[in-house]
């Protein structure tokens, strides 16, 4: 089931015992899990009624433990498991002998809701299979493809309660490429600049977003893995003469660090042969120490450019490239 279905079935009610959220896309697995906290838990107190848990610094009893007590003042309690990010713990047999368990008893009625939160599972193993209905496995794994964007885009345009003309979904998917979070960020100044209550039509995106999917930022990166500085600020200063955006270049380089990351940690990502080479190769380039100290600085820049500084967009840019290039 999409993150889309599943949120639409808990804001019609349905709560379901377990969810396993699998897939590489953070956002779409936060909003599953904001909207699964929002359904089970509702203005009930949390403190009593909520065990968030991660593979490395707990352990299967304490699982199921958190998964035994009954709710208090509320109708359900929520437990959240977490695989570590990276080359971190993993679920091995007790965790997965421990969640089969729970799924063999667990009815539609079950006072504890399970979630279990992965960036990636085989979905031939048994207890992964085990998430049928009333349970549910939802993938949260990136839109690959034109169509697939589009849809996104859909959900997420209806999400914000706005209308998105399918002419203009397709020129956004076009011109940001699979970047959820600054899709997410560009519908929302689209619906700003088309007015509450208009449908976002293709002249609003031509307005308002500049065009920086993977193909054109890969020149930037390039330069960036390379360590060629000057060349870096140059293909900087050249696309923000053209017209893109701040938002969306620091959008796009946010993308392709978290990809080094994840890459850089033996996981897979979606993409072409030869973007994921270029990735591998980039990622032997950069310690996870400097990855770490990258993201942190493209942290910083989102804030600089959210108004915490004085500094105007496209020095910011340039400060951001002079950390990543060197």
């Amino acid at each position: 089931m999409t993150v889309g279905d599943v949120i639409a079935e808990l804001s019609g009610g349905r709560i379901r015992p377990a969810y396993l959220l699998a897939g590489a896309e953070p956002l779409l697995r936060d909003d599953v899990l904001a909207s699964i906290e929002a359904a089970v838990l509702g203005a009930g107190p949390r403190d009593f009624n909520l065990d968030r848990l991660d593979v490395a610094r707990s352990s299967p009893g304490r699982l199921e433990e958190a998964l035994d007590s009954l709710p208090v003042l509320a109708d359900r309690r929520l437990v959240i498991l977490r695989e570590s990010e990276g080359r971190g713990a993993r679920l091995d047999a007790a965790w997965t002998g421990a969640i089969e368990s729970f799924l063999d008893r667990a009815g539609a009625s079950s006072p504890a809701v399970l979630v279990v939160v992965v960036g990636k599972v085989d979905r031939r193993s048994r207890w992964v299979k085990a998430f049928r209905d009333p349970a549910l496995l939802v993938d949260c794994d990136p839109p690959k493809g034109g169509r697939a964007l589009t849809r996104f885009l859909t959900d997420e345009a209806r999400r914000q309660g706005v209308e998105l003309r399918s002419e203009a979904a397709s020129l956004l998917a076009e011109r940001v490429g699979p970047q959820l979070l600054l899709l997410r960020q560009e519908v929302e100044k689209a619906a700003l600049l088309a007015g509450a209550g208009n449908p976002i039509e293709r002249a609003h995106v031509e307005m308002s977003v500049a065009a920086v999917a993977d193909e054109p930022i890969w020149d930037l990166t390039d330069a960036i893995g390379r360590g060629e500085t000057a060349i870096a600020i140059g293909l900087l200063a050249r696309m923000l003469g053209h017209g893109a955006a701040a938002p969306a270049i620091l959008g796009a380089l946010a993308s392709h660090f978290r990809k080094l990351v994840r890459v850089g940690h033996g996981e897979s990502v979606a993409g072409p042969p030869f973007v994921v080479r270029k990735l591998e190769q980039q990622a032997k380039r950069y310690p996870t120490r400097r990855l770490i100290a990258c993201l942190r600085a493209i942290h910083r820049t989102d804030v600089e450019l959210k108004g915490a500084s004085i500094m105007r967009p496209d020095r910011a840019l340039e400060q951001l490239v002079l950390v990543l290039a060197s």
